[in-house]
């Protein structure tokens, strides 16, 4: 009996291809043979766009972020920014942050001589304020991006952002937030009319509370309940069909929605860590990765087990109360001169590929979701670098993934069965299109397999690969190694990923 005719009553149809990567220094003697992927094509659950959120937030001086992205000579945003953004293609641009605690509004909207400048509390300097709700809410258009903003909740408690030492008041009320939900959404608010906008910017969620569990000098969890009913019936006044994300970290999930669950749409958590956090002697800290290629592979393979202890801390107190969650920060945190080095190679990119399926495989409860900052300057926690003060912006290895996975993802979460060793395999469907997306965690070793669609043909099929020596370290965007690869499947042969890759495979089936 030929392969194809045993497949096919089996009712596992298979695929793939021969692939070879020279780049990745392969031999024949690195291949390991294995099983077949296996997939069971009915709908688990709906995949959420919104896991692929980009988050925006002016950092000051410690990585010039927003104001790098907008030129002042032109009064726009950056061209370059906005195409890479257009290719990374994030469902939703989330502005807040830190900054929320002591931002106001109405200083960055309006005639731009008649804008005031603030002072960055945390960050440090002076921000213009020329980019504010309407240049955000622009920018999210161009890029083709659902708008999130964090209101400002009475500086979460916190007094020295409420009134500084020099006078000036940050503090911004349930009415400060409502008014703000009513300058974007009410399509009859004069104000916004007066600015030139006649159109509403149509702002459809909103997040209450940026950290506020996260020090003992702002809200305690019974006050941040309180004023999180207050806020979202206030905003909800202004605007009855908007969605509200609640804060719930630091422990405080299952009683934040007790208290106030009626009044939020998901509640919201963060997580910035370091995966070598329970290695002593970790060699991922400063620039000593750059000496143990090996142990450094190893700490990065393994880090999404940290990430989703915490992802299951956040949701066994959500699930009992069906609350969706919202991951509204969220990226890899270790010292290093310039904020985490190690997050420009190759080998950060294959392990954040590792969290974005962990992310899928919670898809039915995680619906918003991303992996970086935005972009900046100097930070490598950022999805895009810009250079300064010329010189085209450029994708980090994280966004690399996001972008590749936001592109061939399906709308329904379907499972895989089975895996050969040394992949993680996340798989999705939208009607007669399935994809998968498939890391290689071996360090030097392609695995060579097949897939198979339980009682189903595969027809035809592409694969979009991203493979590159690890420690490959991306500066500029130029000579850029990390650019997916298409390849068209023969559905006759066997795939082989390559050592250390990223792929997403598009299968078209019957």
């Amino acid at each position: 009996m030929k392969r194809r005719d045993f497949l096919r009553k089996t009712g596992i149809a298979g695929t793939t291809i021969a692939i070879a990567s020279s780049g990745n220094r392969m031999f024949a003697s690195d291949v390991f043979s294995s099983s077949m992927i296996k997939v069971d094509p009915s709908p688990k659950f709906e995949l959420s766009p919104w896991l692929y959120m980009q988050f925006m937030e002016p950092l000051g001086v410690t990585d010039s972020s927003v104001e790098a992205a907008w030129n002042h000579e032109a009064d726009s945003w950056r061209k370059d920014v906005v195409d890479v953004t257009a290719e990374l293609a994030p469902g939703m641009m989330r502005w807040g942050g830190l900054l929320s605690a002591y931002y106001k509004w109405k200083e960055a909207v309006g005639p731009r001589n008649e804008r005031i400048p603030m002072r960055n509390l945390v960050w440090g300097g002076i921000e213009s304020n020329q980019v504010g709700t309407a240049e955000f809410v622009d920018f999210c258009k161009q890029v083709k991006a659902d708008p999130l903003i964090c209101v400002n909740f009475e500086s979460e408690g916190y007094a020295n952002w409420a009134k500084t030492p020099k006078g000036e008041v940050r503090f911004a009320d349930a009415k400060e937030a409502a008014e703000w939900v009513d300058y974007c959404n009410n399509p009859s608010n004069a104000k916004r009319i007066s600015h030139g906008a006649k159109d509403p910017y149509n702002v459809n969620v909103w997040q209450i509370g940026n950290e506020t569990s996260y020090a003992k000098d702002r809200f305690n969890l019974e006050t941040a309940a309180k004023k999180t009913i207050e806020f979202a019936k206030a905003m909800r006044g202004a605007d009855s069909s908007i969605k509200i994300i609640g804060w719930g970290d630091s422990g405080w999930t299952k009683k934040m929605i007790e208290y106030a669950g009626d009044q939020m749409d998901y509640v919201a958590f963060h997580h910035m860590f370091d995966p070598g956090q329970d290695i002593k002697d970790s060699v991922i800290v400063d620039n000593q990765y750059r000496y143990d290629p090996d142990a450094t592979w190893d700490i990065l393979m393994n880090g999404y087990k940290i990430h989703e202890r915490k992802i299951l801390e956040i949701r066994e107190q959500a699930e009992p109360f069906g609350k969706q969650m919202a991951l509204t920060e969220c990226h890899y945190s270790i010292r290093g001169r310039n904020r985490c080095e190690i997050l420009s190679s190759w080998a950060a990119g294959v392990s954040y590929a590792r969290m974005m399926n962990l992310h899928e495989r919670h898809g039915d409860l995680l619906k918003i979701a991303t992996l970086a900052d935005f972009c900046g300057n100097r930070w490598q926690v950022n999805a895009i670098m810009i250079p300064v003060p010329g010189g085209k912006s450029f994708m980090m290895p994280v966004a690399k993934i996001m972008s590749l996975y936001k592109k061939y993802s399906g709308k329904e979460y379907i499972q895989v069965t089975d895996v050969p060793e040394g992949l993680d395999i996340t798989a999705s469907r939208t009607g007669n299109k399935i994809y998968l997306h498939v890391v290689n965690v071996n360090r030097t070793k392609s695995v060579k397999t097949s897939v198979g669609i339980a009682n189903m043909e595969i027809k035809s099929g592409k694969a979009y690969e991203i493979a590159a020596d690890p420690e490959f370290e991306i500066m500029r965007a130029s000579n850029d190694p990390l650019i997916p690869k298409e390849k068209v499947l023969d559905i006759n042969d066997l795939h082989e990923f390559p050592a250390a890759s990223v792929t997403a495979v598009e299968l078209d089936v019957v």
